[in-house]
């Protein structure tokens, strides 16, 4: 996946999270799904933010960026600030 598709699909589930809010406030879900939702939306997220960012990494340090992986949600969520 190269940065132009990462990006599309961060927008993609930006949109999606919006529509999720909508769903909420118009009453077609309730708020526990819309917590489960978001929370596997923001899961995918920060899966995404991380892969991008180890692909600038490795083009800044003249290293092939499609080498880059997708890490588990666990290791991505398991990261201390």
């Amino acid at each position: 996946m190269d940065d132009s598709n990462i990006l599309t699909t961060v927008h993609a589930l930006v949109e999606e999270e919006g529509k999720l809010r909508s769903r909420l406030e118009d009453g077609t879900i309730d708020v526990d799904e819309e917590h489960k939702r978001l929370r596997h939306l923001e899961e995918s997220l920060d899966q995404c933010w991380d892969l991008l960012r180890q692909r600038r990494a490795r083009r800044d340090a003249g290293k092939d960026p499609d080498e880059a992986t997708m890490r588990t949600v666990n290791e991505v969520e398991g990261y201390l600030q």
